[in-house]
């Protein structure tokens, strides 16, 4: 299923508002899809939060014990017992398991694939909410039935005081700024760090949520430093340089710590560090909730299989989960797959990653065999599915 970027965002062009608010401001933007009818209903949320594989919450608030945590999955009775109000169903990685909620995604494809994260769905009865909070990563909130109050706050950081007696970070001061109605179709965007707090209207409150990849720079330099270290032997030491001079023993010397640079900097090259990247992006965040179904025990495509395939010419997609991304520099070009890396002719891979469906002879333009059997591959794993018509 294909779905063609956004262009328009409610009164705002994409460009304006990547120029004017795309990680500097919260804006509403009402109507960006005026025909949007969620494809769950209530029911069918809680259905998948009984699942074992599946990531769900279960936010409970009451004066006494106020923004309380459940870790699904749950059972049908635990749904049965929650009073009437004041309550919230999270259920995570909905774009993997339903596919119009994974074309939805697609059409926030105006910015860049590899930082899409998931699309989180809620359900709450009047009164709902998660509490007021604020997020490290963009987002965007679509109201997909009923209505939701959002009201936006101050600036935060990681040393904005939370709430005691609760796992969730819950804001203890928030500071309401503006206030939005939002209705079927209508989105939010929120930037990284801006306090917010959404609250059901009725019992109808179904949110979509899009939101995108941030990883921590901890994150990054640890990650990309165990990556290096991988890669080196204990025979690459420390060596003093040449250049130093030994007159007071006990001080760590400019010229030391710039050695130090050189020896880091060594290591740090644009090309190690744009296929750690890929592979690193292109990581599934919820690899037990994938429902790929693969090809079990039969045998893996052989280039005589996708000849025949080409003879058809089938439309080939991306699967619900799969990441694709691509790094091109100079001399040769990697495809990244869900954490897998690949070279890969830089027309396929611009193809593989830059749309979401293609003719399977588009992907075989030059018939060559290493590139027939990246495609098998791509195939038997799963990460391309034949249309199944």
């Amino acid at each position: 299923m294909y779905t063609s970027p956004l262009n328009q965002l409610g009164p705002l062009t994409v460009a304006e508002f990547l120029r004017s608010y795309w990680q500097q401001r919260a804006v509403y933007l009402p109507q960006v899809l005026p025909d949007f009818t969620s494809p769950l209903t209530a029911e069918e949320l809680a259905g998948l939060a009984l699942e074992e594989d599946i990531e769900s919450r279960l936010i409970t608030h009451t004066a006494a014990a106020p923004w309380q945590l459940e870790n699904g999955p749950f059972d049908e009775e635990r749904f049965h017992s929650l009073p009437e109000s004041d309550w919230t169903l999270l259920v995570q990685a909905v774009d993997q398991l339903v596919p119009e909620v994974h074309a939805l995604l697609q059409q926030f494809r105006f910015l860049p694939s590899w930082r899409l994260d998931d699309v989180m769905v809620s359900y709450a009865p009047t009164g709902g909410s998660v509490g007021p909070h604020f997020d490290y990563y963009d987002v965007f909130l679509l109201q997909g039935a009923g209505t939701r109050e959002w009201k936006i706050g101050q600036a935060c950081d990681s040393f904005s005081d939370t709430l005691d007696g609760t796992p969730l970070k819950i804001l203890k001061n928030f500071e309401p700024q503006q206030t939005f109605i939002c209705k079927p179709g209508d989105i939010l965007y929120i930037p990284p760090g801006v306090a917010h707090w959404g609250t059901a209207q009725d019992n109808e409150c179904i949110t979509y949520s899009i939101g995108f990849r941030a990883p921590s720079v901890a994150d990054i330099l640890c990650d990309f430093s165990q990556e290096v270290a991988s890669t080196l032997t204990n025979d690459q030491r420390y060596r003093d340089s040449q250049s130093e001079n030994f007159f007071k023993p006990g001080e760590i010397s400019t010229a030391t710590v710039q050695h130090l640079r050189d020896i880091i900097n060594e290591q740090l090259t644009d090309e190690s560090l744009a296929r750690w990247f890929g592979r690193y992006m292109s990581q599934p965040k919820y690899p037990e909730q994938q429902h790929i179904e693969h090809t079990g025990d039969a045998s893996p495509l052989s280039n005589n299989d996708l000849v025949e395939l080409l003879a058809q010419d089938p439309v080939v997609y991306q699967a619900q989960d799969a990441r694709f991304s691509y790094h091109q520099n100079s001399q040769s070009c990697y495809l990244f797959v869900n954490g897998e890396e690949f070279t890969c002719p830089p027309t396929l891979a611009e193809t593989l990653c830059n749309q979401t469906s293609f003719q399977l002879t588009a992907l075989d333009a030059a018939g060559d065999n290493n590139q027939r059997e990246l495609l098998c591959h791509l195939l038997d794993q799963g990460w391309l599915e034949l249309d199944e018509d």
